[in-house]
């Protein structure tokens, strides 16, 4: 597994990839700037109490809960943003490594987009759940965090690079025979975008890494490759 995230990181640097990389952090950037915006607008033009001094710690207090949230959020965020992108990660990568693996399936657009909606969806409302022991349980709130991510990020992007080469019932299947290692390639995705700077590109380290974590397990059966 080291072996993997050591080759996704090196590929980070190939031409395509760093395209990708340019293209999302634009998005991403471009959408916190719209929402951090917003924020200091409406907090700017609500007066909730009369009193100055506690007008500006109101004011203060709202913009760490915005910066706050968007820490939490921005695994999603971006990986909603490059939802219709991880496709061509995922190719350059076999291209590179994999020659003579063959074409993959046709997936169409709106797959690849609703895995992206789905992860998140899902991964918004239970990081929301979960905030109150982000909060106030230090110590297990970091268990908790990569806990529920690492599960998320593992079955999503094991799933969008195995739907390449498998049909959905196959794909779900090899995940389960192989939980433990999805798991803890999830965990260490999650490290990823736990990371400064680093997950400014984990969506692509994350599809890349799990790119060969995948061609690295056996197949369940050859009736379930594509």
């Amino acid at each position: 597994m080291l072996t993997a995230l050591c080759r996704a990181l090196a590929e980070l640097f190939s031409p395509p990839l760093r395209r990708v990389v340019g293209l999302s952090l634009a998005l991403a950037v471009l959408v916190f700037t719209f929402v951090w915006l917003g924020v200091a607008v409406l907090l700017d033009h609500t007066a909730i109490v009369g009193w100055r001094p506690l007008h500006w710690a109101i004011d203060l207090l709202g913009i760490v809960g915005v910066m706050l949230l968007s820490w939490l959020l921005f695994p999603a965020v971006v990986t909603m943003i490059m939802g219709l992108f991880l496709e061509r990660v995922a190719a350059a990568v076999e291209a590179r490594d994999y020659p003579g693996r063959g074409p993959p399936r046709r997936m169409a657009i709106r797959e690849m987009a609703m895995t992206s909606l789905r992860l998140m969806l899902l991964t918004l409302a239970l990081n929301l759940l979960a905030l109150p022991i982000y909060v106030l349980v230090p110590g297990i709130n970091v268990f908790v965090f990569f806990g529920l991510n690492g599960y998320l990020f593992g079955r999503e992007y094991f799933e969008v690079v195995a739907l390449r080469r498998l049909d959905g019932d196959a794909a779900k299947a090899m995940r389960r025979r192989f939980g433990g290692r999805v798991f803890l390639g999830g965990v260490i995705i999650t490290g990823l975008f736990a990371l400064p700077f680093v997950n400014l590109a984990a969506p692509v380290i994350a599809t890349a890494f799990m790119v060969h974590l995948f061609e690295g397990l056996p197949r369940l059966a050859p009736s379930v490759a594509a």
